[in-house]
C-alpha cells in the first residue's frame, strides 16, 4: 500500500476507535497485538493486511473497508432542501429479527413477506445459514423463505456474525427445545452501555435453562424435568425478554402465563406469527399473556410482518426538521399515538387519513401528512415508557425536533446508559444540547443548523438523528462509517432522495 493509503486507513481506524470509546491498549488487547503496533497503524507507519483491517473492523463494529459489498460506507449530505411527495414505511426491523429467530421453532417452511433488507437481518441470516438452516430470497427478493434442517449444526455457528447483533440472544428460547446443551456468543449490536441479560435468564430458568457466561459465550444446559408451575413474572418489561419467554413457552406442552410482558409492536407481531404456527395466545396487546404451547410444530406458514413505527417516527422527524410537507404512508398508528399527541401539543400541523389493516390482518395503519409548523417546547419532559407509552427508540428523534422548536426541552432517556450522550453530537451541527447526566439532556431551540463532517455515532437511532439534522443544515455535511444505520434501515438515503433529499453514498478507499 502507498503511504497515502496507509495514512487514510490509519485515520479511519483511529476515528472508529475513539468513537467507540476505546484506548489504543484496549484495541490492541482485542486483536492480540501491542499498543505500539496500534499506534504505528493509526499514524500510517505500518503496512497492514486486508485480514488485519477486517479484524479491526470486527473488533470496533465499524466498516473500515468494504469488499464485495455495494452498500454505503459514508454519506455526503447537501442540506437545506425541502422534502415533498410521499414515502412508505418499511416492515419492522425488530419484528423481522424476532420472526427469524422464531422460525427455529418450526420444522416446516416459513415464508416471511417484505422482510427488511438490512444488516441486522443479514447477520441473523448468516448465523442461521452457518448452523444448517436454508434461506433464500424469493419473489424478486421481496420475501424470505426459511427451511430448517432436521438437526442443527451448532458447532459451525458463525460467531463473528452472531457477535455483531444483540438479536442472537433470542436464539436461547428456540434452541432450548432442540438441544440439551449448546452455546451462543455474547450479544453485540449498538453500543448502548451495559444491558444485563439477567431478565432473560430469570424467565428461561423456569423452563430448566441454566446459563453459565464464560469465555465470551453463554453456555446453556436444559433440565427437561423443570417446568413452570406458576405464572412467570418478568423482572423487566423488555421486548426481547418477553419474546424469549414466548419462544420458550411456544413449544412447552402446557399452559404458561407470562406477567409484566411487553405489549410492544414486535411482541404483538411475534404473537400473531406463533398463532399461525398453532400456538394459542390469550391477552395479546396486554401485559399478561397466556400461552397454550404445542410440543411439535411442523407446518408451512406464510406471514407478513407489520410496518415499523420507529422508521415512521424517523420520517416524521425528517419532515419536521426540514420544515417540509410530506406524506408518510403505512404508519402503524396505534404504536405512535403518544408521540403524535406530544407533537400536537408542541404545535405540529398534520392530517391523518382513514385507518386500514396491515398485511398481517391485525395492525392498524394510516397515511399521515406532516406540514411545516412553528413548534414550541413541550411543558413536560420527554421520557420513554413501555407500550402504550412513548417508545424507547423514538426518544432520540425528539432531540432533533426539540432543537427545531422554540424553548427548552428536557429529554430523559433512562433506559440506556450511553445513548443520551450521543445526542450531544448535534452540537457540532449547531444545536444547543447540554448533557445534565448520562441519561438527561437539555435541548434549547430553535436551531440554526450548520453543516459538519463527523463520525456516525455507534448507536442506531442517534446516528439517524444526526443524519436528519444534516438534512436541515444548509451546505454540505459528511457522515462517516454509517454501517450502524444500515443495521436498521433499508436504503434510507435513496428513499429520502426520492422525496427531495440530496444524499450521496461514497467510500474513501
Amino acid at each position: 500500500m502507498t503511504d497515502d493509503y496507509l495514512m487514510r486507513i490509519g485515520t479511519l481506524i483511529r476515528n472508529a476507535r475513539q468513537h467507540r470509546g476505546w484506548t489504543q491498549t484496549q484495541l490492541a488487547e482485542a486483536l492480540g497485538t501491542s499498543q505500539s503496533a496500534i499506534n504505528r497503524i493509526e499514524r500510517g507507519g505500518q503496512n497492514i493486511s486486508l485480514e488485519m483491517i477486517a479484524r479491526i473492523g470486527e473488533a470496533l463494529d465499524s466498516e473500515i473497508v468494504s469488499l464485495g459489498y455495494a452498500g454505503p460506507m459514508h454519506l455526503r449530505v447537501v442540506g437545506g432542501r425541502r422534502l415533498s411527495g410521499s414515502i412508505s414505511v418499511k416492515t419492522s426491523k425488530n419484528a423481522c429479527v424476532a420472526l427469524l429467530c422464531a422460525s427455529l421453532l418450526n420444522a416446516g417452511r416459513t415464508t416471511l413477506r417484505r422482510v427488511a433488507r438490512i444488516e441486522e437481518v443479514y447477520r441473523i441470516l448468516e448465523v442461521l445459514n452457518s448452523i444448517g438452516v436454508r434461506t433464500r430470497w424469493v419473489n424478486d427478493g421481496d420475501d424470505l423463505e426459511i427451511t430448517p434442517p432436521a438437526r442443527l449444526d451448532l458447532g459451525s455457528m458463525d460467531t463473528e456474525a452472531a457477535r455483531r447483533t444483540r438479536s442472537v440472544i433470542m436464539f436461547l428460547g428456540p434452541l432450548m427445545h432442540r438441544e440439551d446443551r449448546f452455546k451462543i456468543p455474547y450479544a453485540g449490536g449498538c453500543d448502548l452501555g451495559t444491558r444485563t441479560v439477567e431478565p432473560h435468564m430469570s424467565a428461561l430458568r423456569r423452563y430448566g435453562l441454566e446459563i453459565t457466561a464464560t469465555g465470551g459465550y453463554y453456555h446453556a444446559e436444559v433440565d427437561r424435568s423443570v417446568v413452570p408451575t406458576r405464572p412467570i413474572v418478568l423482572t423487566e418489561r423488555g421486548d426481547t425478554v418477553t419474546e424469549n419467554a414466548l419462544l420458550a413457552a411456544a413449544r412447552h406442552d402446557g399452559v404458561t402465563v407470562i406477567r409484566n410482558a411487553s405489549s410492544n409492536y414486535m411482541v404483538q407481531d411475534l404473537c400473531f406469527f406463533l398463532e399461525q404456527l398453532g400456538v394459542r395466545i390469550d391477552g395479546i396487546g396486554t401485559t399478561t399473556l397466556t400461552v397454550h404451547g404445542v410440543p411439535v410444530i411442523d407446518r408451512d406458514v406464510d406471514y407478513s410482518p407489520s410496518e415499523d413505527p420507529v422508521e415512521a417516527m424517523s420520517l416524521i422527524a425528517a419532515a419536521v426538521v426540514t420544515s417540509s410537507e410530506l406524506t408518510i404512508r403505512r404508519v402503524p398508528i396505534e404504536f405512535l399515538e403518544i408521540e403524535l399527541a406530544v407533537l400536537e401539543n408542541m404545535g405540529l400541523d398534520h392530517e391523518r387519513g382513514d385507518e386500514y389493516v396491515a398485511d398481517n390482518g391485525r395492525t392498524r395503519l394510516v397515511d399521515l401528512t406532516v406540514r411545516p409548523s412553528k413548534l414550541r417546547s413541550p411543558i413536560d419532559k420527554i421520557h420513554p415508557m413501555p407500550f402504550p407509552g412513548l417508545n424507547i427508540d423514538n426518544v432520540p428523534f425528539f432531540a432533533a425536533i426539540a432543537a427545531s422548536a422554540q424553548g427548552g426541552t428536557l429529554i430523559h432517556d433512562w433506559v440506556y446508559d450511553n445513548r443520551a450522550i450521543y445526542l450531544t453530537e448535534l452540537t457540532r451541527l449547531g444545536a444547543e444540547v447540554k448533557l445534565l447526566d448520562p441519561h438527561r439532556v437539555l435541548v434549547e431551540g430553535p436551531t440554526r443548523w450548520r453543516p459538519a463532517e463527523m463520525m456516525c455515532p455507534p448507536a442506531l437511532r442517534p446516528a439517524v438523528v444526526v443524519l436528519l439534522a444534516m438534512m436541515a443544515a444548509e451546505g454540505t455535511s459528511v457522515l462517516r462509517n454509517v454501517y450502524v444505520i444500515n443495521r436498521g434501515y433499508e436504503d434510507l438515503a435513496e428513499r429520502l432522495n426520492s422525496v427531495g433529499a440530496r444524499i450521496e453514498t461514497f467510500r474513501d478507499i
